[in-house]
């Protein structure tokens, strides 16, 4: 059911029903804006970024670059007024039909931005030159685009026949200097230099060729020259990864240049008319291609200076997105392409720095995973990161590494410290002699405060002397270990080379596992292999004798019947010597001296 309302819209506010209904409607949509602001929101579609969010490549709309755009000629008739003459062929004859052309006659107007109008086969509006510009003088277009684009075509369609030769030039600065895109004349060599049979290959693709077609008379009116800007280039099908073909569809003026016109060769006739009929008139001039971005925007919008630029996205920046936004240089700056998207990266400063720079060297040292080096790194942090403490500050274990307050200052004391550096992960100071504390801030126990400020802690004095313990023969026994000659040889009842493999303690004795490797003395009952080692408990306390595991020693020692223990006994007058090969030698020799008697009688007595 339809309603109609019969009452102004002032009348409805006085009304209170209708004022409360349209208040509790604008309450719901304030509160509804206000809560959206902090809910978890579906991003946008954009066509820089995949359904995940991930950045891949976009391009913007392909358009008529030129629609719309200024055109400037360096010859237009009507000032002054002039006449001219449209060609037609009826049978075999060329007919002639003169009209005026007055720059302030608004239906005998023919200024050049008829060329980007728009373009309507119905209803045709013409640029038109002067009357018979002919060789060496040139008319000249100029079209500025106002923006980097990457041009796939240029199709220029013409009032009259078209030039017999001519040529397309293409501008990178804004029109500082030119670079030919292509020429066409009947005769290239002798306009161009060129050849007209010549091809484009690897080694030439940004070169301008020349081409007889597009340069006949024929026809008269409406004929049509479209260039191609990647037809012929080898390396066409691979664009994006392209750098040199990328360079060569990239414009922001084009240029274009009529050397000459297309004559009867009857221009020097007398008759009325002739040299009035030719003249270069186009209706339309279209540049087809997209705004550059670099595979970074999808779209190019004016800036707050009305100039054209894209509207830039995976943290790129510029007019042509050709370089990354502050801060965002841990990778170099690249085009997107379809495989990669090249968004430019972070720099990983730890919140603790605003500015960063690209290194490439340690870009390269990375494997070309990070080359941002942070700047003016702040709150006490250095390094390439801002990962540690600068000089006279320490690491707080409590803080993150992105804290504000994770770098705490050393705080050394100026007289009990010997600098104010201190160590970066415990924040000790480095003390004077007899100075204590983390800042190096009080004196140890054994010291006394003293007013000076090099020496702020002095040791204090003694006050009893120091009793040393008497020396006992354990103090002498690793000596006497470490000594063999033939007496002691001769006085011992073994002599053994032996391996540590193990060690027990049994009551009052420390029992070793050994492994008898050599027997020296022939009254040694003994057998090679594994047997028992013991030594007292008190002698094993003062390393008397020193024995360790998995090493081998030369053991020269008495056998004490007394303590009936199987194996060997080992005590503080037992011979010890880590194995050597010169020992081994000489216990050879005090072997053989004994087997020819050299031990004399009050030797082996004392062995006794």
């Amino acid at each position: 059911m339809k309603v109609k309302f019969k009452y102004s819209l002032q009348s409805l506010f006085r009304n209170y029903y209708v004022y409360v209904l349209l208040w509790c409607v604008m309450l719901v949509d304030v509160t509804s804006q206000f809560n959206n602001m902090f809910s978890v929101q579906d991003p946008p579609d954009d066509p820089c970024y995949d359904e995940r969010g991930e950045p891949k490549m976009c391009i913007p709309d392909f358009v008529n670059a030129a629609f719309g755009q200024e055109v400037v000629a360096s010859s237009t008739c009507g000032s002054p007024p002039s006449r001219y003459c449209q060609s037609t062929r009826e049978k075999d004859r060329v007919v002639r039909n003169c009209f005026i052309c007055d720059a302030k006659h608004p239906k005998r107007m023919h200024p050049p931005s008829y060329l980007t109008d728009l373009n309507n086969a119905n209803d045709l509006t013409c640029w038109m030159s002067n009357t018979y510009i002919q060789y060496p003088q040139n008319a000249t277009l100029k079209l500025a685009l106002n923006k980097k684009y990457e041009l796939t075509y240029i199709s220029l369609q013409f009032c009259s026949s078209r030039p017999e030769s001519m040529g397309i030039y293409k501008s990178m600065d804004y029109g500082k200097t030119w670079i030919p895109f292509q020429y066409y004349s009947n005769s290239c060599k002798k306009m161009f230099g060129k050849s007209p049979k010549g091809v484009v290959s690897r080694s030439n693709e940004q070169e301008a060729l020349c081409t007889e077609q597009y340069s006949s008379i024929e026809p008269l009116n409406g004929a049509r020259v479209a260039f191609s800007t990647l037809e012929g280039r080898p390396s066409a099908y691979d664009f994006e990864n392209n750098a040199i073909l990328q360079d060569w569809v990239t414009a922001t003026d084009i240029m274009i240049v009529f050397n000459r016109l297309n004559t009867y060769n009857d221009e020097n006739e007398d008759d009325d008319g002739v040299r009035e009929s030719y003249y270069y008139a186009m209706s339309d001039l279209a540049v087809g291609g997209r705004c550059k971005c670099n595979g970074h925007a999808s779209k190019c919008v004016k800036n707050r200076a009305g100039q054209y630029v894209c509207e830039c996205k995976h943290n790129t920046a510029g007019n042509d997105c050709e370089k990354c936004k502050p801060f965002h240089f841990d990778r170099p700056w690249a085009r997107a392409t379809s495989a990669d998207a090249n968004a430019c990266v972070a720099c990983n400063c730890n919140l603790h720095a605003r500015r960063c720079h690209f290194n490439r060297e340690l870009y390269l040292l990375s494997g070309q995973k990070s080359g941002g080096v942070c700047l003016r790194c702040k709150h006490n942090t250095a390094g390439r990161f801002c990962h540690y403490c600068r000089e006279g500050y320490y690491r707080d274990p409590t803080k993150t590494l992105t804290d504000r307050r994770a770098c705490k200052a050393c705080n050394c004391h100026p007289v009990g410290a010997l600098g104010k550096i201190c160590n970066q992960t415990s924040g000790q100071c480095p003390c004077k002699d007899g100075v204590i504390g983390r800042t190096c801030n009080r004196c140890h126990s054994d010291y006394d405060q003293t007013a000076s400020l090099i020496q702020p802690c002095i040791k204090r004095p003694k006050t009893t002397p120091t009793v040393k313990p008497p020396k006992k023969d354990y103090s002498k026994c690793r000596k006497k270990q470490r000594r063999i000659n033939l007496r002691k040889f001769c006085r011992r009842d073994y002599a053994i080379q032996a391996n540590i493999l193990s060690r027990k303690t049994v009551g009052e004795w420390v029992k070793y596992t050994i492994n008898v490797i050599s027997i020296y003395k022939r009254n040694s009952q003994q057998k090679r292999g594994e047997t028992s080692l013991w030594v007292p408990k008190r002698d094993v306390k003062y390393k008397c004798p020193k024995l360790r595991l998995g090493r081998r020693y030369f053991l020269i020692g008495r056998q004490r019947k007394a303590y009936g223990k199987p194996g060997y006994i080992a005590d503080k007058s037992t011979v010890v010597i880590r194995h050597r090969d010169r020992w081994h030698k000489r216990i050879k020799l005090f072997m053989r001296k004994e087997r020819r008697g050299k031990c004399n009688s009050s030797d082996r007595r004392k062995r006794t």
